[in-house]
């Protein structure tokens, strides 16, 4: 009787490429300074100064924050918008940064995880990563105690902690691809 090897072969090569996978996974969070960065734009025009604010309407979204679907950060104002097509705002909400700031510029989302534990041991949800700095992973989560304090930590962290429900949005909105601007 001869035996087909077609199914052995699929299945050695599907593990194969979870294995590749999950590897890559695990070294895009250690990548330096600079190699792992993900900019779509360096010569973004958010990066010289900060985006004028509107005084009547703290929560607007700052003109000059670009373009079409995306992510605005500010990391001066520990705020967030969802911005959807034609550039309205679906969502705005606080965040508490960690302890190591992205540089103001457009990034685009370079990898997600559901549920993990955050470097500064706390476990964490809908982490969306969008860059490294000086070796630290820089993304959005949610604390699964639904705390949204600041990291009681000295150590390095990257983690911009909002609630739980403004994660799901996140969650929902930012899949990988998705452009990140980041503003004063």
């Amino acid at each position: 009787m001869v035996r087909s090897s077609s199914g052995i072969v699929a299945g050695l090569t599907a593990a194969a490429l979870a294995a590749i996978g999950f590897l890559a996974y695990q070294a895009s969070a250690d990548v330096p300074g600079g190699l792992g960065s993900s900019r779509a734009d360096d010569s973004s025009k958010t990066a010289a100064a900060k985006a004028p604010r509107d005084k009547q309407h703290p929560t607007a979204l700052p003109s000059d924050s670009g373009t079409g679907r995306r992510v605005v950060y500010s990391v001066d104002d520990d705020r967030v918008w969802l911005v959807g097509a034609g550039d309205r705002v679906k969502r705005t909400f606080k965040v508490t940064p960690g302890t190591v700031d992205p540089t103001p510029a457009t990034y685009v989302v370079t990898s997600r995880s559901g549920k993990i534990t955050g470097s500064d041991g706390v476990a964490v949800e809908h982490v969306v990563r969008f860059t490294n700095v000086s070796g630290v992973a820089i993304g959005f989560s949610a604390a699964l105690n639904g705390t949204t304090s600041a990291p009681a930590s000295s150590k390095k962290l990257g983690g911009i902690r909002e609630s739980r429900e403004d994660g799901t949005a996140m969650w929902e909105f930012a899949t990988i691809g998705a452009k990140i601007t980041v503003i004063k």
